[in-house]
């Protein structure tokens, strides 16, 4: 995907087509049509025949597209088959409920690594994951070679956290905090904010009826 110029909403829709390529190969189902995919995964079949043609012929006309073929050509292309090693930062009632998540939908994703402040909680084993003191982030993700980073610190420190797992070596964080964080453009940052997303389906409930 590095060398390839895509469309961001066409990136964010990959790893929806993988997993349900990764169920049909599992039951056995060997061929889909893009009509069959896009009523599964609630995609319409255009978007989904325009999100394939980045990438080339992938299917055949009259025959639809080849499970197995398809799930390794998108496998690769998310790195499925190499482990992302993942810090996560502040081991609150988020922060555990993801160590306790593990990823299942992806086996190439793994916390190996938590922090936080509570001098209770550093020190101990989670869920299998060591807890250290925020104290030893920097030099924990950089002997470990931890390039993403999962956020779920109180929002005053959001930036001070950011910075030094930015000093750290970090590109990729992904930011659960309502802050909205300041980094570097080689840094990328995905925003997730519950409140704001349970907000905005509250709204369209109340107005689009």
């Amino acid at each position: 995907m590095k060398d390839m110029e895509i469309p961001k909403a066409t990136a964010k829709r990959l790893p929806l087509y993988y997993r349900y390529l990764k169920f049909l190969f599992d039951s056995g189902k060997q061929k889909v049509s893009s009509t069959e995919l896009s009523e599964a995964v609630k995609v319409d079949s255009a978007t989904i025949r325009r999100d394939f043609s980045y990438f080339g012929e992938l299917g055949k006309r009259g025959y639809g597209y080849d499970v197995e073929s398809l799930m390794n050509f998108f496998g690769k292309t998310l790195n499925e088959d190499i482990l992302t090693h993942v810090a996560l930062v502040g081991v609150g009632n988020l922060g555990h409920a993801l160590l306790n998540y593990k990823f299942h939908q992806s086996d190439s994703i793994r916390i190996s690594a938590a922090f936080d402040a509570d001098p209770e909680i550093g020190g101990r084993i989670l869920e299998g994951v060591p807890v250290y003191p925020v104290t030893e982030l920097v030099q924990q993700v950089k002997e470990q070679k931890i390039e993403v980073a999962i956020l779920t610190v109180p929002m005053e420190a959001a930036q001070p956290i950011a910075d030094q797992l930015i000093e750290a070596g970090i590109k990729g964080i992904m930011n659960f905090t309502p802050v909205r964080i300041t980094t570097p453009d080689d840094v990328m940052v995905q925003n997730v904010d519950l409140t704001n997303e349970l907000q905005t389906l509250i709204y369209f409930l109340s107005h689009y009826k």
